[in-house]
């Protein structure tokens, strides 16, 4: 049996079936519906014509109907309820409120969070708390509900949890920090493409604004669920004595994190070696940074290591590297010649920088031949070397094949003397 005398919104909408202001309310439901999709598809349309609006359109095509459709059948009500009962007017309203709020968390959850069954899991539980809440709210049974959950709790000194407190400040929270969420994503889109901003800077950027709207949204998800945050001081000193004993290393690389964005001594696109590897930095995270090599592993570094190892940045003031290549030629061989074509070959090879250009060095007098070095300087060092010494090696031996240069090779000469007699001792 109900605690409340008070009728349902289903109760008001079935009342009123027989009644003359039927028609002006299916006439205002009707109108406010069209009228939504009318404008929406309108607004769209219009939104559509600036360049690289695509994605961003389909987002607010879903949010943008209902929303219109909302405010709307709340202009009608205004409007109709000084002249007849809007019982069925305000059933279709809560209709299309949750199907609004179920909307618009969906486009909020899928800017805030990447595609991931958590993100699914997020979706599906609000969106079955809206149907539930709307169930119990047109059958009026929400009040019996409320008083039933808000019954069954704990009391602690002078603090009493309710069933209802908790799943007031889970929702609460969730909610806020989906909206946070959502709200530090758009403003890292906006900073990131801040072109005339250095990149470190932008990232650094959104990555505080990010933090510091999360720790918003939980100031506010807190007051909203009516719990004190004074008990955030009790977390702050457990949180304290947390770091202090083993949570030092995650907040060291956190911090250090900041660090390296901020003292821009390492950039995304750099090419180090740290820690006995060589890449290039594709991320810098929270936690860690990603060198990924040139065979396509990804290293991940805590930013911890970025800071205290030596790391040696082939790309902190230039992109500029020097590549040795090693060669030798017969002494029969023309020097000055094979010295040439060794060059006019790295000047042929289109990765070869001309400023400075490539220089061929007479390096050492070996025992087999002449050993020369062929010194070039390259702008892309993420591209690798490797591939580039193969076609220079391959080009230069061409070359040489066509010129009749000789590469030498180690060899020796075996002389067989003559064999002496052997003298036979007899006793």
């Amino acid at each position: 049996m109900l605690t409340s005398n008070l009728p349902s919104p289903l109760q008001d909408a079935l009342a009123q079936i027989h009644h003359p202001s039927l028609i002006w309310q299916l006439g205002a439901i009707v109108s406010s519906l069209v009228l939504a999709w009318l404008l929406a598809h309108f607004l769209c349309r219009r939104f559509t014509r600036s360049p690289g609006t695509q994605s961003q359109t389909d987002s607010i095509s879903q949010v943008l109907p209902p929303m219109l459709a909302l405010l709307l059948l709340l202009l009608a009500q205004t409007v109709l309820q000084h002249w007849m009962p809007i019982g069925l007017v305000g059933l279709c309203l809560s209709l299309v409120l949750a199907f609004a709020l179920i909307r618009a968390m969906k486009h909020i959850l899928r800017i805030a969070f990447a595609p991931s069954e958590l993100r699914q899991l997020v979706q599906q539980t609000l969106s079955g708390v809206v149907l539930i809440t709307l169930a119990l709210h047109v059958t009026g049974l929400h009040h019996e509900v409320i008083k039933t959950l808000d019954d069954i709790g704990l009391s602690f000194g002078k603090q009493r949890i309710s069933l209802l407190l908790v799943l007031e400040g889970a929702m609460s929270m969730l909610v806020t920090v989906a909206i946070a969420l959502w709200i530090g994503r758009l403003i890292e889109d906006r900073v990131m493409r801040a072109e005339t901003m250095e990149l470190n800077l932008r990232i650094v950027l959104a990555k505080i604004v990010r933090a510091l709207l999360m720790l918003f949204g939980v100031l506010i998800a807190l007051p909203l669920a009516g719990i004190d945050i004074t008990f955030l001081s009790i977390f702050g000193g457990a949180l304290g004595v947390g770091l202090g004993f083993g949570l030092q290393k995650i907040a060291s690389n956190y911090i250090s994190g900041f660090i390296i964005l901020l003292d821009r001594s390492i950039r995304i696109g750099d090419v180090v070696t740290v820690d006995n590897r060589y890449g290039e930095i594709t991320q810098i995270n929270n936690r860690y940074t990603v060198v990924k090599s040139q065979d396509g592993t990804e290293a991940i570094v805590p930013n911890e290591t970025m800071i205290t190892s030596t790391v040696i940045n082939h790309s902190f003031s230039s992109r500029n590297v020097r590549m040795n290549l090693p060669l030798a030629v017969s002494y029969a061989s023309p020097l000055e010649t094979a010295m040439a074509i060794m060059q006019q070959v790295a000047l042929a090879t289109p990765r070869v920088l001309h400023t400075p250009g490539p220089e061929v060095f007479l390096k050492e007098f070996g025992d087999s031949g002449l050993l020369l070095e062929l010194v070039i300087w390259i702008g892309d060092p993420e591209e690798g070397q490797l591939n580039l010494r193969s076609a220079l090696n391959l080009a230069i031996w061409r070359e040489f094949q066509t010129a009749g240069i000789e590469i030498p090779y180690p060899r020796r000469d075996i002389r067989v003397l003559d064999s002496v007699p052997a003298v036979v001792m007899t006793s």
